[in-house]
């Protein structure tokens, strides 16, 4: 790793922007962060639609300001394209806020049947598609306990961990099953199906199974909201999925792709339907590709990180775990195709593979490749070593193995000692630093936009704010931008409520860095370091 002496140090540090002659921007002040005012009111919706991209001091919200960074950095500078990796579900291409910056390799032709550019993949146009025709998955889990090797290091783990998981989606689908049953019977005496929580709240009978189903569902939509029906077949979608693949030993997701898992050299599989065989389906990459990327500007739905980028599309994250293969080789499809960033916005508690995908992560340092990853949604210290998350850049839990990769925890969107969302995953040593992930609003398939949470939503604000960086400052090297993005970022000392137990600690202590992304402040740290070469 570089080691960089960082430029914020005191209030109100000057940087000079290269190219700017003598003008001057001033850095957001780590003196005044602690004293910004929790937020009162609720965001408007048209500011909660794009509060990552909003400023801590002016707008009291825990955003990376994107927005003053094109107001007073970025107006008026092209850049240089920078290809962006997506790894994940799959992207709808199509999306009429992606459509123009979805990726296309210019050494192929599209649809003759033949591997052009002689790399490997036949009409890679967009991407690659490791998965095939494959969408449900098993946890990698209950991989380990389907082969059956009782001597193996994670077995034991493994099938301890999968007969708690299996508990709990059992309870899970019991709960489920009751609340559906509760919504058809208020449903059937509504006579309608998108009923309100006024309409239920009205309901009076001396029929105590009704009585109970308007009990349950006032507490469900008070919860959920107006879109309760939604929400709920997401979740029970969610539990049944669970039992039916995730945890499910019987089942075999990998069998329609053709290939050997455990053979890294078996890599001719899968094809170029980047979206993979239903386009609904690639939600979460599709989301995860908005959040970098999708038109400023447009009135449709968010807005990117990014402006200046284009999205190189990587299928290989399935509705399970991913296979450590897939995830080697989509990073080094990457990096061979010309990718500058790669996001990764997944994740797993077992990699029987992990070497092949840290020699991955190493030939990626060796092209200049930045990988930002997601640190995970278990709400747990990852410095401890029986909750490590997969994939990561170290062997030991405290030796990096390489420069170029960054583990993103997730912010809420409200500042203060709930800032940090209780999801996500935290440690002092193994997650470097925090970004917006709660109530990200961005594109889903069918030019539709969602909110969706996680953090896997934190890691593309990261790489967003890493693609602007390579983008009009492309002489900063992987590792560079990597410092950058962490010591650029504010510092708040708040103690915070973190994990699935309520650990307190200051937010400094969250993370490596102790900061939150700040794209205004990594523009003219990258100005300055640029200059410098």
């Amino acid at each position: 790793m570089m080691h960089c002496k960082p430029i914020f140090l005191t209030a109100f540090a000057l940087a000079v922007l290269s190219g700017c002659g003598s003008s001057k921007m001033i850095a957001t002040a780590p003196e005044n962060i602690d004293k910004v005012p929790l937020k009162i009111t609720p965001l408007k919706d048209a500011d909660l639609m794009r509060w990552s991209h909003l400023d801590l001091i002016k707008d009291t919200v825990p955003g990376m300001s994107v927005d003053k960074a094109y107001k007073e950095i970025i107006k008026g500078k092209k850049g240089a394209k920078v290809i962006v990796g997506v790894i994940d579900s799959g992207v709808d291409i199509d999306h009429e806020d992606l459509k123009g910056v979805i990726w296309t390799n210019p050494k192929e032709i599209a649809g003759n049947g033949i591997d052009d550019d002689k790399n490997g993949y036949i009409d890679d146009i967009h991407g690659w598609n490791f998965l095939g025709d494959s969408g449900n998955e098993t946890l990698e889990m209950t991989r380990i306990v389907k082969k059956g090797d009782v001597n193996s290091a994670d077995y034991k783990k493994a099938r301890t961990e999968l007969e708690k998981k299996l508990q709990e989606a059992q309870g899970n689908k019991q709960q489920v099953d009751f609340i559906f049953k509760a919504n058809q019977t208020v449903a059937t005496h509504l006579k309608k199906t998108d009923y309100t929580l006024d309409e239920v709240k009205a309901i009076t009978t001396t029929d105590p199974m009704l009585n109970q189903s308007k009990q349950v569902m006032m507490s469900v939509i008070s919860q959920t909201g107006p879109d309760f029906n939604s929400e709920l077949n997401e979740y029970k979608n969610q539990v049944y999925d669970q039992l039916n693949y995730n945890l499910n030993i019987e089942f075999d997701g990998r069998k329609v792709v053709g290939d050997n898992p455990d053979d890294i050299n078996d890599k001719k599989y899968g094809n170029n339907t980047v979206y993979g065989p239903d386009k609904k389906d690639v939600v979460h990459g599709t989301h995860v590709a908005g959040i970098i990327a999708q038109v400023r500007g447009n009135n449709k739905g968010g807005d990117g990180v990014a402006n200046n980028v284009q999205i190189q599309v990587v299928r290989a994250v399935p509705n399970g775990d991913e296979y450590d293969k897939d995830i080697a080789l989509g990073i080094r499809y990457c990096v061979d195709n010309g990718a500058k960033v790669i996001n990764g916005s997944f994740g797993k508690s077992f990699s029987p593979h992990k070497q092949w995908v840290y020699d991955a992560i190493k030939y990626a340092e060796s092209k200049d490749v930045l990988i930002v990853h997601a640190a995970g949604n278990d709400g747990l210290d990852i410095d401890i070593a029986e909750n490590e998350n997969y994939p990561n850049d170290s062997t030991d839990g405290k030796t990096e193995i390489a420069n170029n990769f960054l583990s993103v925890g997730a912010l809420n969107v409200t500042y203060g000692s709930g800032m940090v969302a209780g999801f996500s995953n935290y440690g002092s040593n193994n997650v470097d630093v925090f970004a917006p992930g709660a109530k990200i609003y961005a594109t889903v398939p069918n030019n539709k936009y969602k909110y969706e949470q996680g953090t896997s939503m934190a890691s593309p604000n990261a790489a967003g704010v890493a693609a602007l960086i390579r983008s009009h400052y492309p002489d900063l090297t992987a590792a560079q931008v990597k410092k950058i993005l962490m010591d650029s970022g504010l510092p708040i000392t708040t103690v915070v409520t973190l994990g699935e137990n309520g650990e307190k600690r200051p937010f400094t202590n969250a993370s490596k860095s102790g900061k939150i992304v700040n794209a205004y402040n990594a523009m003219i740290m990258a100005a300055q370091m640029s200059k410098k070469k």
